[in-house]
């Protein structure tokens, strides 16, 4: 998987809440891919599996999994959005924002195998624990 589109864009400049715009997209078509590669079903069924696994809470324990592995740089990227103010003021829907956020950051970065990696873990997807 690569960025569909082309331009550059510093990353940096990007609000955590556009970043997590785009991470929550990424994040959802990773979960939707996934769903229909591991079974034919269904789209009534694809649906309601994949709402289950983007919704706050499915997010909010993602982070856990994946943060010891985070760098110090994708940690301090997370935080931002963690920290970002939302409408929501709960800690579950901050964890995910700050997931979405830094999903939406390597993604726009163009550090596709960085997603894929996290997103596999998460999903417990992998055989040496990256």
């Amino acid at each position: 998987m690569e960025r569909m589109y082309p331009k550059e864009i510093d990353v940096r400049t990007v609000s955590p809440l556009a970043l997590a715009f785009v991470g929550d997209g990424v994040y959802e078509m990773m979960v939707r891919e996934r769903l229909v590669c591991l079974a034919n079903r269904p789209p009534r069924e694809l649906h309601k599996e994949a709402v289950s696994m983007v919704r706050a809470e499915a997010q909010a324990a993602a982070t856990e999994i994946i943060l010891p592995l985070l760098t110090e740089k994708e940690l301090a990227v997370y935080k931002r959005g963690r920290n970002a103010h939302t409408t929501r003021n709960s800690d579950e829907y901050h964890r995910a924002t700050g997931l979405e956020t830094l999903f939406g950051y390597l993604y726009l970065n163009g550090e596709i195998d960085r997603v894929r990696c996290l997103f596999d873990t998460i999903m417990g997807d992998t055989t040496d624990g990256e």
